[in-house]
């Protein structure tokens, strides 16, 4: 008897998926501007790929190494190269990027509730010890939350910007 649920082949996976990476769409970017944990940042540039996502990130040498250990891509994902995160978000927010924390707030709105980008969007994720810095809290449009009933506080900086970035991206 043959299972109920037959799972597709790896010859059909990647017969629906792009052949090869995406330019830089401009619409979505996950902006790790203050990483902890170097292991988190190929997670969450797996993730950009897979929803279309560019990723923002510190200049610094460990990134580059962290970056290059953790991406099981097959080919070169977008990074963008950020010296001064919050020059280079309010930059962005002149622009007229919609600029999104992902934090612990009063006025921040439930993961659930928070709708598909509509506009170009940076999602800011901060360090995972202390959250977003004070001078870049002020340049934010709007902070998303994501609940919890544990007694964790928060969760890693991969996981977190993953789920936002699937609900952004309108696939949740």
């Amino acid at each position: 008897m043959s299972p109920a649920i037959r799972t597709r082949t790896p010859r059909e996976i990647r017969s629906v998926r792009r052949s090869r990476r995406h330019r830089c769409w401009g619409h979505l970017v996950a902006a790790a501007l203050w990483p902890m944990h170097n292991a988190n940042l190929g997670t969450l540039l797996r993730t950009c790929d897979a929803v279309g996502a560019c990723l923002a990130a510190p200049p610094y040498r460990w990134v580059d190494e962290a970056l290059a250990r953790g991406n099981t891509l097959r080919s070169p994902a977008c990074v963008h190269r950020v010296g001064d995160p919050p020059a280079w978000l309010a930059a962005e927010r002149a622009a007229g990027a919609h600029i999104l924390g992902v934090e612990l707030a009063d006025e921040a709105v439930r993961l659930a509730d928070l709708p598909a980008a509509r506009r170009r969007t940076v999602m800011v994720l901060g360090h995972e010890a202390t959250g977003i810095p004070p001078e870049a809290l002020d340049l934010l449009d709007g902070v998303v939350e994501i609940p919890m009933v544990g007694t964790g506080s928060s969760l890693n900086v991969a996981v977190a910007g993953s789920l936002v970035l699937y609900k952004l991206a309108g696939l949740l």
